[in-house]
């Protein structure tokens, strides 16, 4: 297995001196966090679609081995609300080619008002090219129903699986041969940082779930005060002490 660690965006202030060593200018963030972390997720593409020439310029300044998993644009799941998706779908990939093969993972985060409509879903999924993994976040609890399981196990979607205040939210599902998981919130202090027993449960979870062959992409959404790159630091440490092969987390002084 090869579990994919990190966060969701790189570009917070607050991360200096954290992540970022205090001289370091912004316009360098990128290029310091990749040679810490091997993924990130885009998660500001979701209120603004960057460009071809956005991507293409992220692909280039990244080592060859970095993924870049990518927030679909709230356009398509919270303005459109999943209806009519070809086209949305189709410009979300035409400018996320620009990444080239650093290109991972889609997200697709559900508004918590739109309720369950499987085949809303699927019409949805079958608009990605194929090969494509996408993963799915849905936000209200009547999406949990087998018809729905159904539907991502036949796209091959993945069930994001979320943690709010270091609880499931969702379901713990397996619908394909890879995993996605995002944590957006823990109960530990400082506040919004997750305890190790927290951490070990959930690096049990992927072990138990997935074979050694397999992906799963981990990404921390608790980004105030540097708390999401702490707690990737401490999940990659603690997803390599039970014998996972983890890709690389940075050394930090203030890391437990």
């Amino acid at each position: 297995m090869t579990l994919f660690v990190g966060t969701s965006g790189w570009q917070y202030k607050d991360w200096r001196g954290v992540l970022y060593p205090d001289g370091c200018p912004t316009r360098l963030w990128l290029e310091e966090y990749a040679t810490r972390f091997a993924t990130v997720e885009i998660n500001n593409a979701f209120y603004r679609l960057p460009t071809r020439e956005n991507f293409e310029a992220w692909r280039d300044r990244v080592p060859d081995d970095f993924v870049v998993a990518v927030k679909a644009s709230r356009y398509l799941t919270h303005i459109k609300r999943l209806r009519d998706p070809e086209e949305p779908v189709h410009r979300l990939m035409a400018h996320a080619a620009g990444l080239g093969a650093r290109l991972g993972p889609v997200l697709l985060q559900l508004p918590p008002t739109l309720r369950r409509d499987p085949d809303l879903l699927d019409t949805c999924l079958a608009c990605f090219p194929a090969g494509t993994r996408v993963a799915v976040e849905p936000r209200h609890d009547s999406w949990w129903t087998p018809e729905v399981r159904g539907v991502l196990e036949s796209r091959n979607a993945a069930l994001c699986w979320a943690d709010v205040q270091a609880h499931p939210v969702t379901p713990l599902w397996r619908t394909t041969d890879w995993g996605y998981i995002r944590f957006h919130e823990g109960r530990a202090r400082p506040w919004p940082r997750y305890g190790r027993r927290s951490l070990e449960t959930w690096v049990d979870r992927v072990a138990t779930t997935w074979s050694d062959a397999e992906d799963v992409y981990a990404y921390f959404n608790n980004d105030p005060g540097g708390a999401a790159v702490e707690d990737a630091v401490a999940f990659g440490r603690t997803a390599g002490r039970a014998g996972l092969t983890a890709t690389r987390t940075p050394e930090l002084t203030t890391h437990r």
